[in-house]
């Protein structure tokens, strides 16, 4: 690669560490105007970036605020590139369904959790909040997804993590996805409770468990 081409992948990293939310979709296009492969610019730029985030994140150097709009920032990236990378047949890492579960409308730790895999390379179907357990049911039969991660930031809303693992064991999917869980009252004790596969303190640890629960 020249040294041009790797300025400008620094350039996109540093663009999405620094949440230059209105700069990061301009250098996507400078990148592939240069000729950059499309995959290349996802992993050397995008993705080293959010793993970056997260280590940060991990470390305490940065605040979910921060991390927030580097994920921002990322998203609007991705959203220049995302043609480019089914016109190219990237394939995802994976693919990951994501909702609040029933009851809940709190969707901003779950929002930063879709961002944050989508940043790590998987496919992500948001279901958004307040989200019935059949119709996770119905994503995991339309969309064939690998993981499931369940969202959930009231006590009162987290029986429906487990209502949701049943549905789709009355379904006869369970054995078929994994199933993630998270959010401010969950924690590892309750997700060995209600069968679930993972469970994820915070958003930055969602991308790393969606990828170790998929054997990456």
């Amino acid at each position: 690669m020249s040294e041009a081409n790797e300025v400008i992948l620094d350039a996109i990293l540093d663009a999405v560490l620094e949440g230059d939310i209105p700069g990061a979709p301009g250098l996507v296009r400078q990148a592939l105007e240069a000729g950059i492969a499309p995959e290349t610019i996802l992993n050397d730029g995008m993705i080293a970036a959010m793993a970056e985030v997260g280590a940060r994140y991990e470390c305490g150097d940065i605040y979910v605020a921060e991390m927030f709009i580097s994920a921002k920032t990322l998203q609007g990236a991705l959203n220049v590139l995302r043609p480019h990378l089914r016109s190219a047949n990237v394939q995802a890492k994976g693919k990951v369904v994501v909702g609040t579960v029933k009851g809940d409308m709190h969707d901003i730790g779950k929002n930063l959790v879709s961002m944050m895999l989508e940043g790590a390379g998987f496919d992500v179907l948001d279901l958004g909040s307040d989200v019935h357990p059949s119709k996770f049911v119905e994503a995991v039969n339309a969309s064939s997804p690998d993981v499931i991660a369940l969202s959930a930031l009231l006590t009162t809303t987290m029986p429906s993590m487990k209502s949701t693992i049943d549905a789709l064991a009355a379904a006869g999917l369970r054995e078929r996805v994994k199933v993630m869980v998270g959010g401010a009252p969950v924690n590892q004790e309750y997700a060995d409770a209600i069968g679930a596969d993972g469970y994820a303190q915070d958003a930055s640890q969602a991308a790393a468990l969606a990828k170790s629960l998929i054997g990456l």
